[in-house]
This record gives C-alpha cells, sequence and structure tokens, in this order.
C-alpha cells in the first residue's frame, strides 16, 4: 500500500468545515420531514376538531428537532452524551431523527459496544414510549399492535445501518491516522539517512584533504626536532614548507566546511592532480605519472568519476608518505572498459608514528563501490600497491 505524504491529509480546518456541513445536512433532513408531516397534519380531515393539538404538536416536534441540532456541535467532545440526549426525543419529535442519526453515526466511530448498547437502549424506549404512549394518549392516534411491531421493527433497522455506518468510517479514519504516522515515521527516517549520509560524506572529505596536508606538516617538523646537522638555509625551506601546508590545509578545510553551506564548492577533480603532485614534489617527496594507458585528457574524465579517482590518488599519496616515507611513488592511469587506477610504492619498514583514524583505506573502497568499482590492495615483492577499476558511467 502506498505511503500518502503527510501533509497530503486533511487539515484541520477542512474538517471542520465537513462537520459544519453535515450539520447542516442533518437539519436540513429533519426539517423536511417536519415539513412534510405538517403539510399532512394541517390539511387532514380532522384539522378543524384537533386544531389545537395538532399546532401544538408540530411546534413541541420543531422546538426538539431544533435542540438536538445544537447538540451536534458536541458529538465530537462528547459522543456517548451527544447520541442518548438527541435519541431520546425521537419517540416525539419526527426532526429529531436527523440529527440523531448524525449523532449515533459519530458515536459508533469510537467502536466501543458500551456506548452502543446505551445509546441502544436510549432509541429503542423513545420509540417505544413515543408508539405505545405519546401517539394514542397525547396526540389522540389509534395504534394497533401491529403498528408497534413495525414501528420498532423499522427503528432496529435504521439503527443497526446507522452504526454499521459509524463503524465503518471509524475503521477508515483509525487506517488513515495510521497512515498519517506512517508517512511522518517515514519522512523523519529519510531526513535522517539523508543527514548521516552528509556527515559520512564531509568526514570522508575532511580525512581526505586534511590528513594529506597535516601529513606533510608533521613529517616537515619531525625533521625539524630530529635533525641537529640542517644548515639554516635548510631549516628555514622546512619552516617555509609547514607554513605553506598549515595555511592550504586551513583553506581546504573552510572549502570542505562550505558543503554546510548553500555556496558549497565544487571538490576537485583529476585536472588538478598536476597540483598535488607539485605539492608532493615541493615536499621533498618522488613521484610519477604515467597516463600514456589513458585515452583522453585528464579534464575530460567525468566529474563525478574524476572526484573519485582524484579522492584515491590522494589518500594514496598520504599512505604512502605516513607508512613510506623517502620512496618513490607511481601513478598509473589506463582506461579501457573501466577508468584503471594504479599506485605503487616500495615498503620500507621505517613509517612515521603518525596519528591514524584506521579509516584511509576502508574509506577509499567506500569510495569506489559507491561509484559502481571495487579498490583493492596488494603487497607483492616488498611492492605495496592500490588497484581501483571505476565505471565511466
Amino acid at each position: 500500500m502506498p505511503v500518502p505524504r503527510a501533509s497530503s491529509l486533511p487539515s484541520t480546518t477542512l474538517r471542520r468545515w465537513q462537520h459544519v456541513g453535515t450539520d447542516l445536512t442533518a437539519a436540513a433532513g429533519g426539517l423536511l420531514v417536519w415539513g412534510a408531516m405538517a403539510a399532512w397534519a394541517l390539511t387532514g380531515p380532522h384539522m378543524d376538531q384537533h386544531r389545537h393539538i395538532v399546532i401544538t404538536t408540530l411546534t413541541i416536534d420543531v422546538v426538539l428537532g431544533l435542540g438536538t441540532i445544537g447538540l451536534l456541535a458536541a458529538r465530537h467532545r462528547y459522543p456517548l452524551a451527544a447520541a442518548c440526549l438527541t435519541a431520546a426525543p425521537v419517540g416525539v419529535s419526527v426532526s429529531s431523527f436527523g440529527p440523531a442519526l448524525i449523532a449515533m453515526a459519530t458515536m459508533a466511530t469510537g467502536r466501543r459496544w458500551s456506548w452502543v448498547a446505551a445509546t441502544g437502549s436510549v432509541w429503542f424506549v423513545s420509540l417505544f414510549l413515543g408508539t405505545v404512549v405519546y401517539a394514542p394518549y397525547a396526540v389522540g392516534l389509534r395504534i394497533t399492535a401491529s403498528a408497534v411491531a413495525i414501528n420498532l421493527l423499522l427503528g432496529t433497522a435504521l439503527f443497526v445501518a446507522t452504526v454499521a455506518a459509524g463503524y465503518y468510517v471509524g475503521m477508515r479514519r483509525d487506517l488513515a491516522e495510521a497512515m498519517h504516522q506512517r508517512a511522518l515515521a517515514t519522512e523523519r527516517e529519510q531526513a535522517l539517512t539523508a543527514r548521516t549520509a552528509e556527515r559520512t560524506r564531509i568526514a570522508r572529505e575532511m580525512h581526505d584533504v586534511l590528513t594529506h596536508r597535516i601529513s606533510l606538516v608533521a613529517l616537515h617538523a619531525g625533521a625539524l626536532t630530529y635533525r641537529d646537522d640542517l644548515t639554516r638555509e635548510h631549516a628555514a625551506e622546512t619552516a617555509s614548507i609547514i607554513h605553506g601546508n598549515a595555511r592550504l590545509a586551513l583553506s581546504e578545510l573552510r572549502e570542505v566546511l562550505g558543503v554546510l553551506r548553500a555556496d558549497e564548492p565544487s571538490p576537485p577533480t583529476l585536472a588538478e592532480l598536476s597540483a598535488l603532485l607539485a605539492d608532493v614534489h615541493e615536499a621533498g617527496g618522488k613521484v610519477s605519472l604515467d597516463t600514456r594507458g589513458l585515452d583522453r585528457a585528464l579534464a575530460d574524465v567525468p566529474e563525478s568519476l574524476s572526484r573519485t579517482a582524484f579522492r584515491i590518488v590522494q589518500e594514496s599519496l598520504t599512505n604512502a608518505r605516513k607508512h613510506a616515507p623517502g620512496a618513490a611513488v607511481e601513478v598509473r592511469l589506463s582506461g579501457g572498459a573501466t577508468l584503471d587506477l594504479s599506485i605503487r610504492n616500495q615498503i620500507t619498514g621505517t613509517g612515521h608514528s603518525l596519528p591514524s583514524a584506521g579509516v584511509g583505506l576502508r574509506g577509499l573502497e567506500e569510495r569506489a563501490a559507491l561509484a559502481g568499482g571495487v579498490l583493492t590492495t596488494n603487497t607483492d615483492a616488498n611492492i605495496f600497491e592500490v588497484r581501483a577499476e571505476l565505471p565511466w558511467q
């Protein structure tokens, strides 16, 4: 069953006007019946003899009918009381039938058998007294046993039909409310899922960007700390590298945090790969790039795929610098049925004791999987390699 949007359900104002329309319909129905009975009574053969009785009966009927119409306003807040009070005068007031049926149907939507039994008792007692006592003694009509039976039988059928209709409406209302709550729960779950996905994406971006820069800062800061043989020029050059990378880390952090604002910047792509490799060279690293197997320029790689590939290369260079400092890194890009990336470096066993969140390679695997590809790592002949196969579409 499809889940409706929470906003698609009727508003409180609309339901209020629906209730007003129902009340007016009941009033019109009751007055129409009263008008038909009044026309029959006023034009009957005994009008001249019983004028006073007829006019009094019609007056009592319409007054009680108007009173039951006024009680309809309380049928949603006090359904049992409204149903019983509107059912009480039906034995002496035909104009009360319309409001009584509406009130009893509203009461039945609560689907409580005790309420139905209480209202039914009032309904049948009123019909019985109106037929056996009020009609023959107050109005002067002759009522036979068969007429009493027919009147009570019709009253029973009308009561059962009204209660059944109320039960059906109550079931539909409960179903609509259940679907409304389900729609609200679904919208909350979707919003929570979206927030979680956005937080994960931001965390991945921050990890990829900051670990690259901070590892450079830590590497050169460690050199300043433990090497006493550096000349003043070398120390100044190293400090300048630290300063430049710290500023770049701050700038890139601001760009990543920009995804939390409306003016979201575009993440880096393979078109900026040369700048990334230049940073590595400037920091004293050894890295080579081979794109001879690629049948297109780096700028022509689809944007989404290009962003994923750039992050894989960036994180792989960061891992190489942390775990194999000084080792040469080979970056190879080739294209066929998929975009293939290979980042290789020699295992030196002289890695720095830099703090690690342990999510670098796992994050790359998640990135590749989200792009519809696969990322694997392999160690062979003292060479560590990161391989990724990413589909073009």
